[in-house]
Order: C-alpha cells, then sequence, then structure tokens
C-alpha cells in the first residue's frame, strides 16, 4: 500500500517546517507538549516515526478492525518495536515499552471518545497534563 502522501509533506503539516529543518525538534516538542488533548499529543510527537506507524501498521489494521482497536494496537505495536531494540541490546526477552504503550493508548482512547480536552488551559498546563499521561503509565509499568 502506497502512502497518500509523502513523507516531507506529513512532516511539513504535522511540524510547521519542511523535513530537517533545525526548528523540528523545538516545533515538535512545542506542538505535542501544548496539545489540548492526548490524542493531539500523538499527532505532534515523532511524525517522521508517526508517518510508518499511520500507513504501514494504523491503516492497514483499520481495514479490518474498528478504530479504536486498530489504533490500540498500533500503540503496542509501537512499544513492541522499541522493546525489541532493547531486547537486541540486552539479549534477553524483556517487554517494558509495550505494556507502557498499551496504557498510553487506554488514555488516548477514553479521551477522544469523550471528547475530553484542555485547549482553553495555559500552555505550560496542558504540557504537565501531557507528560503526566506519558510518565504516569511508565510509573505502573515499573513498578514505582
Amino acid at each position: 500500500m502506497r502512502p497518500p502522501i509523502d513523507l516531507r509533506t506529513y512532516v511539513l503539516r504535522r511540524s510547521g517546517v519542511p523535513l530537517g529543518h533545525r526548528k523540528s525538534l523545538q516545533n515538535m516538542l512545542h506542538r505535542s507538549l501544548g496539545s489540548g488533548h492526548f490524542a493531539g499529543f500523538w499527532n505532534y510527537w515523532n511524525p517522521i516515526w508517526s508517518y510508518y506507524l499511520s500507513y504501514y501498521l494504523y491503516l492497514p489494521l483499520r481495514k479490518v478492525l474498528p478504530r479504536g482497536l486498530a489504533l490500540f494496537l498500533t500503540f503496542v505495536g509501537s512499544g513492541f518495536i522499541h522493546d525489541l531494540v532493547i531486547i537486541g541490546l540486552r539479549q534477553e526477552f524483556v517487554l517494558v515499552l509495550s505494556p507502557w504503550f498499551a496504557l498510553m493508548a487506554s488514555l488516548v482512547l477514553p479521551g477522544r471518545a469523550l471528547n475530553w480536552n484542555y485547549k482553553h488551559l495555559p500552555w505550560f498546563l496542558r504540557a504537565f497534563i501531557n507528560l503526566l499521561q506519558v510518565f504516569l503509565p511508565l510509573a505502573l509499568v515499573l513498578g514505582l
């Protein structure tokens, strides 16, 4: 399946600057952390990675599964790909990122379904809420 838009266009739409621009990281952080909902955080986080996840994992899953389940499995799949890197480096089977990503998906889905947003809050509060939704699930997975 060929993506409907190319990577350069996708990154420009998500980050507001061309692929490889010196402000790419700054824009990604500002847009993702300042998003008014957790699903929006993921719309802006790591646009190159999300491009490939969208077109090569989410959309194929979406053809055969309901939207929510396809999104959940995309999160878990992303976590598993990250886990594979750790497994390769440590030479032992450990799953940390897959359950973490599953928990984050479990926050995205009801937030999206209930249209929960906090876009009316100042940027620093939106960033705080988004970071909580990233790091609290990690703390649960790590047993902290």
